[in-house]
Parts: structure tokens; C-alpha cells; sequence
């Protein structure tokens, strides 16, 4: 099996920007953890590009696949309880 390359730079910043990917993900796909990843967008980012991101995804549950799986697990659990 061929290993894939690291990824760059911009594709973790392509990857956080993203409100769909987690921060779980971006850490199994580049060894990044979510302080690091905001470290990496702090450094490459204009000051005025960070601070929009940040509030963006600051309180994002969509950012956290836990909190996506748990969402969708008691959505899961309603649409259950709908059909008793």
C-alpha cells in the first residue's frame, strides 16, 4: 500500500475553512490537533481572515465530529420514537 503524502499547508486551511470537516477529521488526516490547526490558520492568515474564522467556528458543533455524532445519533433516536 502507497502512503499518502503529507498534506500542505493550504490543504489544512482549505480543510478547516470548511464548516463541514471536523476537527476530529483534519487530526486523522494530517496529525494536526485543534490547537494546532488554529495555530497553523493564526500564522498564514491575515490578522482580519483569522479572527473572522475563529468566529466562525468558535461554538461550531459541526466542527467537532462527536457532537456530529451525537446529534445525528438522537435525531436517529426521534425518528424511532416517532414510529411506536
Amino acid at each position: 500500500m502507497v502512503d499518502k503524502p503529507p498534506l500542505t499547508a493550504d490543504e489544512i486551511i482549505e480543510l478547516a475553512w470548511c464548516d463541514k470537516t471536523s476537527f476530529d477529521s483534519i487530526l486523522a488526516q494530517s496529525g494536526l490537533a485543534e490547537s494546532d490547526v488554529i495555530r497553523l490558520m493564526r500564522q498564514n492568515l491575515k490578522p482580519s481572515s483569522f479572527r473572522m474564522w475563529r468566529k466562525r467556528v468558535t461554538g461550531r458543533k459541526a466542527k467537532h465530529a462527536h457532537t456530529q455524532f451525537k446529534k445525528q445519533f438522537e435525531d436517529d433516536d426521534d425518528d424511532q420514537s416517532r414510529l411506536v
